[in-house]
């Protein structure tokens, strides 16, 4: 399956394939505590550190999609319909993804 890793430091959105475990979710995140949003009404979500803003980390960019509230370091999005218990490839194309994601 495909995920996309939008990596707010060097401001890329970058699909990967992976085999669809919320552990690999959390390993290209880069933390074991982690949150999702939904991005829109077909299952696409927006995994994030949970603790993104309350983590010191130096020099780590932020993002948004959409009018979610803004995501310090490694975000992922993929596609869960059952808030992250399975994950399959995003709905959304990495064309539209990329008009939706605002680098702060």
């Amino acid at each position: 399956m495909q995920a996309f890793v939008i990596n707010p430091t060097q401001k890329t959105i970058t699909p990967v394939d992976i085999a669809g475990t919320l552990d690999e979710v959390r390993t290209l995140i880069g933390f074991d505590s982690i949150d999702s949003d939904e991005i829109d009404n077909n299952g696409d979500r927006l995994f994030f550190d949970e603790s993104c803003f309350i983590r010191q980390q130096d020099g780590v960019g932020r993002f948004k999609v959409d009018n979610l509230a803004p995501v310090a370091g490694i975000g992922v999005i993929a596609n869960s319909r059952d808030e992250g218990k399975s994950i399959q490839s995003p709905e959304v194309t990495l064309h539209d993804l990329v008009k939706r994601v605002t680098f702060l």
